[in-house]
Formats: structure tokens, C-alpha cells, sequence
């Protein structure tokens, strides 16, 4: 039975001093890092995702002067961009495959989006005879919980490594990982994985 390591989203634009930072950001980068350098040989495929939207338009209304924080944002991620690269904290070498995701819409889970080569999380996933993963990366209350329900969707056992994700808020973070508990996935943290 395969297992996968999927990354979510830890870019400049959400760590400290991004355009959307979540603090301890650059923390979840340094010690998913750290976590990689002891544990890539465990899994079949590491999947790393990042937001890549247009830089123009408003990305399917993604991007708003008078943002929600729900629904809409301010300008984050724009593709070339500094922001949309990877946290330099994160070590990207044991990561065999790259997803850009949000490419003109909204994209919340990393199954939203796609390699250079078209292929989909779930393509590779299927391809690979995975059936569990550990996510890890940011924010736990949005992309995190999105791209781990996706995950149990594809009929994937998910472990969420608890220690490895940071979120926008406290209690939507709490919220979000016990959605994801009921959902079916395990908390769990990274020494005891």
C-alpha cells in the first residue's frame, strides 16, 4: 500500500511577512523541511501544491479591493510572482511533483489543480496505488482542510500531522480539524506518525 506526503501551499505570500501571512508560517516551512530530510523515503509520491492565479482579473472573484476573508482576498500569490514562490525555508528536492492551482478561479484544494504536465492529484494518486497521506502545509482552516476532504473523497485514509500545519485563526482552525476528524482523518503529530 503507497503512501503520499502532500504539501500544501507553503509560499511567501502566506508566511511571515506575505500578503496573507499566517503566523508560524515560516516555522511549518523550516519543520516540514526538517520532516522530509528524516521521512521522504516513506512515501511514494510527495506532492507539493502552490496558489498561482492570474495577475489579471479578479480570479473568479477571488481577489477584492474589500475582501471577506471567506470568500475573497486581497491580491496574493499572482503567478512569477515573489509571493507565489515557495517559502525558501522549505526544501523542495525530495518533492516529486509540482501543482499550481486557482489559475483564474478560486481553488481551495490542491485536487483543484494541475502539473505542467495536466496531470491531477488524483491522477497521480490513482497512478501511484496510493492509499493513505499525510497533509501537511498552510492554512489548516482553508486550503489544508479543503485539499484533506478532497483527499478522503478519493477514498484516500488521511492523517492530517498537526504539528505541520499553521492556520489563519485559532478557532477556525479547531474547527476545521475536527470537521476533518469526523470526516475520517487522523490528528496526529509528526513524532508520532
Amino acid at each position: 500500500m503507497s503512501r503520499a506526503l502532500l504539501i500544501v501551499d507553503v509560499q511567501n505570500d502566506f508566511t511571515e511577512g506575505g500578503a496573507l501571512a499566517v503566523a508560524g508560517g515560516d516555522a511549518v516551512a523550516s519543520a516540514v523541511s526538517a520532516y522530509l530530510d528524516a521521512h521522504a523515503g516513506d512515501y511514494e509520491v510527495i506532492i507539493a501544491s502552490r496558489d498561482w492565479h492570474d495577475a489579471e482579473g479578479d480570479n473568479g472573484g477571488h481577489f477584492h479591493d474589500d475582501p471577506d476573508f471567506i470568500d475573497s482576498w486581497p491580491v496574493h500569490c499572482v503567478a512569477g510572482t515573489e509571493g507565489a514562490e515557495y517559502d525558501p525555508l522549505l526544501d523542495t528536492d525530495a518533492v516529486t511533483h509540482h501543482v499550481h492551482k486557482g489559475q483564474g478561479i478560486p481553488a481551495y484544494s490542491m485536487f483543484e489543480g494541475r502539473t505542467e504536465k495536466g496531470e491531477t492529484v488524483g491522477a497521480i494518486l490513482t497512478a501511484a496505488g496510493v492509499m493513505e497521506a499525510d497533509v501537511v502545509g498552510i492554512a489548516t482552516d482553508h486550503c489544508v482542510r479543503a485539499s484533506a476532504l478532497d483527499a478522503i473523497a478519493h477514498g484516500v485514509q488521511v492523517r492530517i500531522l498537526t504539528d505541520l500545519v499553521a492556520g489563519v485563526a485559532p478557532g477556525s482552525s479547531r474547527s476545521a480539524l475536527a470537521e476533518l476528524a469526523h470526516a475520517g482523518a487522523v490528528l496526529v503529530e509528526s513524532g508520532d506518525a
